[in-house]
C-alpha cells in the first residue's frame, strides 16, 4: 500500500460489508445476524483497529483454533469462515487489498452425520395415535403425518399451503421452497383421504373461516384457535406425539423429510429423481441419503447370506 492510499480498520470494513449486505444483498435479518456474530468475533480476535492488509491467514486459523478450544461445532467454524470469506472478497471487490487469501483457507472437515429416519412401524404408530384423538386435533395431525411422509415437504412448505396452490383432485400442490424455487409435491391416496376429512373438520370447526367468510383464512393448516397454523406449531405437535406420552422416540418435523428420501431411495428412484422431489439445489446435499441405502443394504446382506 502506498503511504498516500487511506487505511481500512477491520471494524470500519466490517460496518461498511453489513451495510452492503442489508442494503444491496438484501439478506434475511437472521442471516444477517449470523455475519455480525462471526465478524465480531473476528474483530475481538484481532483487534478491531487492526489495518484490514495486515490481516493475515494465520490470523484467521487462530480465531478458528479460539472457537474450536470453546467447543464450537465444526459447523460452526465453518460458518465464522465462510462470513470471513465474504468480508475479504467485498474488501478486495472494493480495492481495500489486493490480494485475497481467505478463499484458501480450508474449511473444518465434516464427520459424515446420517439423516434420522422412521421404520414404517414408527410412521402407523403416529398415524394411529393421531386417528385415536387422544390429544389434539385428529383429522388434522393424521393429515400432517400423512402428508409429511408422502411429499417430503418441509415444514416451513407445509404450513405455507393455501388452496388454490392444490390441484384438483387434492392429490399435488405447487410449494414455494428455499431460494424461492418453486416445485410440484405429490400426496398419497391415504394422505388424501386424510386431508379431505381434516378439511370437513375444519369447516365445522371454524365455518367464518372456509372459503368467502369473513374471517377466511387461506391457509389450509389452522391451530386450535382458528388462526394460521405456525412452524412452531408443528414442532410443538410432532414432539407431544413422539414424546413420553407418545412415540417416546424424539421426532422431528424433517425426520418424516428424512424418511421420504430414504424410502425412495432404498427402493430403487433415481437420485437426481429425489433431488428434484426435495427441492435440494445441489446433488450433494442429496447424497447422504445414498449412505442410508449402503447401509441397509449392508443389513440386508448380514441378515441373508450364510454365515459358515
Amino acid at each position: 500500500m502506498d503511504s498516500g492510499e487511506k487505511k481500512h480498520s477491520l471494524e470500519e470494513c466490517v460496518q461498511e460489508y453489513i451495510v452492503y449486505l442489508e442494503g444491496v444483498k438484501s439478506l434475511a435479518e437472521k442471516t444477517v445476524r449470523a455475519y455480525k456474530d462471526d465478524l465480531n468475533h473476528l474483530m475481538l480476535c484481532l483487534g478491531r483497529d487492526k489495518d484490514i492488509t495486515s490481516v493475515s491467514p494465520e490470523d484467521i486459523r487462530r480465531c478458528m483454533t479460539s472457537l474450536s478450544s470453546r467447543k464450537y461445532s465444526v459447523a460452526s467454524v465453518n460458518r465464522f469462515l465462510s462470513g470471513v470469506r465474504g468480508l475479504f472478497y467485498y474488501c478486495r471487490k472494493m480495492d481495500y487489498i489486493s490480494f485475497n487469501f481467505a478463499g484458501q483457507i480450508h474449511q473444518l472437515k465434516k464427520a459424515v452425520r446420517l439423516p434420522k429416519f422412521m421404520s414404517q412401524d414408527e410412521i402407523d404408530s403416529l398415524c394411529y395415535q393421531a386417528r385415536s384423538g387422544k390429544f389434539l386435533w385428529s383429522q388434522r395431525d393424521t393429515a400432517i403425518f400423512e402428508m409429511f411422509y408422502s411429499s417430503g415437504c418441509r415444514v416451513s412448505e407445509l404450513v405455507s399451503l393455501t388452496f388454490k396452490d392444490f390441484s384438483e383432485d387434492l392429490g399435488s400442490a405447487m410449494i414455494m421452497g428455499k431460494g424461492g424455487k418453486s416445485r410440484r409435491v405429490f400426496f398419497s391416496q391415504d394422505a388424501v383421504k386424510s386431508l379431505k376429512k381434516y378439511l370437513v373438520s375444519r369447516r365445522k370447526r371454524f365455518p367464518s373461516k372456509w372459503l368467502g367468510g369473513g374471517e377466511y383464512v387461506d391457509r389450509i393448516f389452522l391451530n386450535q384457535k382458528g388462526g394460521a397454523l405456525s412452524v412452531k406449531g408443528v414442532w410443538f405437535i410432532v414432539n407431544l406425539y413422539s414424546g413420553e406420552r407418545g412415540l417416546k422416540r424424539h421426532i422431528t418435523p424433517h425426520s418424516f423429510r428424512h424418511t421420504f428420501a430414504t424410502q425412495l431411495m432404498n427402493n430403487g428412484a433415481d437420485i437426481r429423481k429425489v433431488q428434484t422431489m426435495l427441492g435440494h439445489a445441489s446433488i450433494s446435499t442429496t447424497q447422504c441419503y445414498t449412505h442410508v441405502t449402503a447401509d441397509r443394504l449392508k443389513e440386508i446382506y448380514e441378515q441373508a447370506f450364510p454365515h459358515t
